[in-house]
């Protein structure tokens, strides 16, 4: 016996030391995130089907600030291998190949060819349920707009644990519009109840939000199958649900008509801005420039030129376009003005060839300098995406910047004539030429400065149409007959009859596309302008002006 004891206390003492070695492992690992995440991501890129998920389960229970961004990457097909030593890193596609990030700690460890990165693919199956745990990750951000974002993924896809995990959130949730959009889960799933009372608690709770997926689930439930029994058996629920639905369709009605509004004045705006320069030199002036479109077309390649010598200033190639397109169209109007019309005054008809002539001379130079295709101007960041209000309406930034851009072009240009000593001088020439002559006004000056203020707003003009349109040599040719329109339907030379008739123009056009189409809308709104031309002659907003004094 005491011959055995050193031996068998060995013994214990060597397993002793096995198991606290295993414990100490399995404790290292637990207590070290990083190698969990690196674990769960090596079992998920490989292996059999349980496996994965189980490695997914494993995910989402890993404690690391980087887990959510390296699912985000693995769901978007962005996170990749190094092929020489099996790093986990996010690829980003730059024009040498992939610009690479360490997966798990951020390093940057720059760009690699694509030879050297292999992606880690996913099946359908494991992309659901990837999707869902990201869902699940995301209700735990401290940022409100992830928690709504991700409440609102998960509509679609609501299972029992979901449930259980919105509801125990529920408890801790602050925020109103996080809490709101769990309410609108709860009372969906509470719709498949086989109790009466919750189905039509679940209804009323449901009638105040404008989501379409509820639109959808009310949908359903009058429905009838291939026996031709309703999806909802009860009579009361069926009736409360069309209720529902009757007052949210008129929500929706209504949503349309402001969709339909701003639609209306954003393209109002467009019709504002290519008219109002063309206001000054056809209804003060009352010369028929024909280049006005070509002044316009100048603007956006202004703005194109500008934005590939500032690549990584897009916002600010913008601000700078502005001051750029207005002073470059405006010396080109100038020299228009000294070089062909000032000899054409009196002469409508021959002012209206040569400045066609000018239009076409523009538009060669630009294709023999840019060439023929079409440039793409890029919409810095704060001008994309749009303004999801809900479900049922959506407004876009590039379309409400340009609206806000016009009226203040408009103020700018009221208040240079209103304000200004160039302002007074081209009203006093529009109204009575031989008198400001008489009383000392330069009016050949003032021609000059008149047509360059006109041909500078309509390269500002150019500016915004560059964010909404392709640039090309015959950007000018699609706006020059809706310009003379908003000025010959405002009144000549009457600034606030350009903007009311553009904004009008602009709505009836909308109003007008979903039943007609845009091409037979236009031609019926040019119908209509004919024909109220020949009531109304002088427009909405008559002035008295240069041609007028000559008739």
């Amino acid at each position: 016996m005491k011959a055995n004891s050193p031996k068998r206390f060995n013994g214990w003492l060597a397993l002793t030391l096995l198991v606290c070695l295993w414990v100490g492992q399995a404790n290292s690992q637990e207590m070290n995130p990083q190698v969990t995440l690196l674990d769960s991501l090596n079992r998920l890129k490989q292996g059999a089907m349980q496996d994965r998920e189980q490695a997914l389960e494993q995910l989402g229970e890993v404690n690391h600030p980087r887990t959510l961004t390296v699912l985000q990457a693995l769901l978007n097909g962005k996170l990749y291998q190094v092929a020489s030593n099996e790093q986990l890193v996010i690829a980003s596609e730059v024009s040498e190949g992939f610009q690479l990030i360490d997966a798990i700690t951020g390093e940057d460890l720059g760009n690699k060819p694509r030879s050297e990165v292999n992606k880690i693919n996913l099946t359908n199956t494991i992309r659901v349920k990837l999707r869902k745990l990201i869902g699940q990750l995301e209700l735990k951000s401290e940022d409100t707009s992830v928690r709504l974002a991700a409440v609102n993924g998960l509509i679609k896809a609501t299972d029992d644990n979901t449930l259980a995990l919105l509801r125990q959130m529920e408890t801790t949730e602050r925020d109103e519009t996080v809490l709101e959009a769990m309410q609108m889960i709860f009372a969906l799933k509470d719709l498949k109840s086989e109790d009466k009372a919750v189905r039509l608690t679940a209804l009323v709770t449901l009638k105040n939000f404008n989501n379409q997926e509820v639109v959808n689930r009310l949908n359903v439930l009058m429905e009838k199958d291939s026996s031709g029994q309703y999806q909802e058996t009860d009579a009361d629920v069926r009736k409360q649900a069309k209720l529902i639905l009757s007052e949210i369709n008129a929500r929706i009605q209504f949503y349309s008509i402001l969709e339909t509004l701003f639609f209306g004045l954003s393209l109002g705006a467009v019709l504002v801005l290519a008219a109002i320069g063309l206001a000054i030199t056809f209804g003060v002036m009352g010369v028929i420039n024909m280049a006005h479109g070509e002044l316009m077309m100048l603007g956006a390649y202004t703005t194109y030129v500008i934005q590939q010598m500032m690549p990584d200033h897009l916002g600010l190639s913008i601000v700078m376009a502005i001051p750029a397109a207005f002073l470059i169209s405006g010396l080109v109007g100038i020299a228009i003005e000294r070089g062909i019309i000032r000899f054409l005054y009196g002469r409508p008809l021959e002012t209206l060839l040569a400045t066609f002539g000018v239009s076409l001379f523009l538009q060669q130079t630009v294709r023999s300098i840019f060439s023929p295709l079409n440039r793409s101007v890029t919409t810095p960041e704060w001008m994309s995406g749009s303004l999801q209000i809900n479900d049922f309406l959506s407004l876009t930034w590039n379309r409400f910047y340009i609206l806000v851009f016009c009226l203040m072009v408009f103020v700018l240009l009221l208040q240079i004539l209103k304000r200004t000593r160039l302002g007074l001088e081209v009203r006093a020439v529009a109204q009575n030429r031989g008198m400001a002559k008489v009383m000392g006004i330069p009016t050949d000056k003032v021609d000059a400065m008149t047509f360059g203020l006109g041909s500078g707003i309509a390269g500002v003009a150019g500016v915004a149409l560059s964010q909404i349109t392709n640039v090309g040599p015959n950007l000018g040719q699609a706006y020059i007959v809706d310009s003379f329109m908003v000025v010959v339907f405002g009144g000549v030379g009457n600034l606030w009859g350009t903007l009311v008739a553009g904004f009008s123009l602009g709505i009836a056009n909308k109003i007008l596309e979903p039943y007609a189409g845009a091409v037979l809308a236009k031609i019926l709104v040019l119908v209509f302008i004919i024909l109220f031309i020949q009531k109304r002659p002088s427009g909405l907003f008559p002035q008295n002006g240069r041609a007028v004094e000559a008739k």
